[in-house]
């Protein structure tokens, strides 16, 4: 992993967790970055980094639609 310091300003009420779980969530909603190595980044098992994505406005379904449509085209032409 790549190591980067930030220099936030001293009036910025801003913990070192809080600025990783909004790096974090950024990445994953942009797809810079998977569910696992977000969670990572800020020490987090994957179910309470999921769980904590609320709190940040981001969805735990980053899937864009395009490939929604793709795969339920795909169930309905493979189903029984």
């Amino acid at each position: 992993m790549r190591t980067i310091q930030l220099n936030i300003p001293e009036n910025v009420d801003l913990s070192e967790r809080e600025a990783l779980m909004l790096l974090a969530s950024q990445l994953y909603e942009r797809g810079k970055m998977t569910l696992g190595q977000a969670a990572e980044l800020t020490g987090l098992s994957k179910r309470t980094f999921m769980e904590i994505l609320k709190d940040y406005g981001v969805s735990v379904f980053n899937y864009p639609v395009s490939e929604l449509d793709n795969d339920i085209k795909n169930a309905r032409d493979h189903s029984f």
